[in-house]
């Protein structure tokens, strides 16, 4: 999630032609696509086996297929306000469920963004109303490594660092899952990741990586 740009170029009131635009664009997409291969959209109505799932965040800047250089089919996305797991969220886990169970992807990418507004935000101390009960979960993050974290003279760094720690944290959650925890002892996978994309360079960076079958701490291993 980013703060809303200060984009002048944008008219004062939506019109019909902004969003007809993405319609005219659809078509020219569609149209050149056929060109270039007659069969692909045959190909995606039969199915999809996407090896990947990704857990991103819900920036604009941040589109998966796009900075992957992948084609529609090839990942399985779930986004939101900067990138989290939350155990209690219905709508992750049952895209979690889908991907691992049923497509049995082979990994899961956890990815976090330089400049994420959402991280920003909970490393402030403004009242955002019902923001505050989503961003409690990066808080936490920010809580339990804020000795690290303030040890960071660079507010830039140390925002930086936190969009690392959050991308490890979340992983960490999808290992403490019984939905990964099965799928380990049954298939011996998916392995999880978690990446980093900085927007000033378009570059992905790999922070950490679970392989299937890992340790789980304790209190949150299952007995399977």
């Amino acid at each position: 999630m980013s703060a809303p740009s200060n984009d002048s170029s944008r008219p004062d009131a939506p019109t019909l032609d902004s969003a007809q635009r993405l319609l005219t664009q659809n078509r020219q997409w569609a149209t050149a696509m056929k060109e270039k291969d007659p069969e692909f959209f045959s190909r995606l109505a039969k199915g999809q086996s996407p090896r990947f799932l990704w857990i991103g965040c819900s920036d604009s800047r941040v589109p998966a297929d796009t900075i992957t250089g992948t084609q529609p089919g090839e990942i399985f996305i779930h986004r939101n306000i900067a990138n989290t797991v939350v155990h209690t969220d219905l709508n992750l886990l049952s895209v979690l469920t889908y991907a691992v169970e049923v497509l049995k992807v082979e990994h899961v990418v956890v990815c976090g963004h330089a400049e994420c507004g959402g991280v920003r935000a909970a490393m402030s101390d403004k009242d955002l109303g019902q923001l505050n009960h989503w961003l409690r979960n990066i808080k936490d993050v920010y809580a339990a490594h804020y000795e690290e974290l303030h040890a960071i003279s660079s507010p830039e760094e140390r925002e930086y660092r936190l969009i690392e720690l959050n991308a490890i944290e979340q992983v960490k959650k999808l290992a403490a899952t019984g939905i990964i925890q099965r799928a380990w002892a049954t298939r011996s996978g998916p392995w999880l990741h978690a990446w980093v994309y900085r927007l000033s360079d378009g570059m992905l960076h790999e922070v950490t990586s679970i392989a299937p079958g890992s340790p789980v701490p304790a209190p949150y291993a299952f007995s399977l």
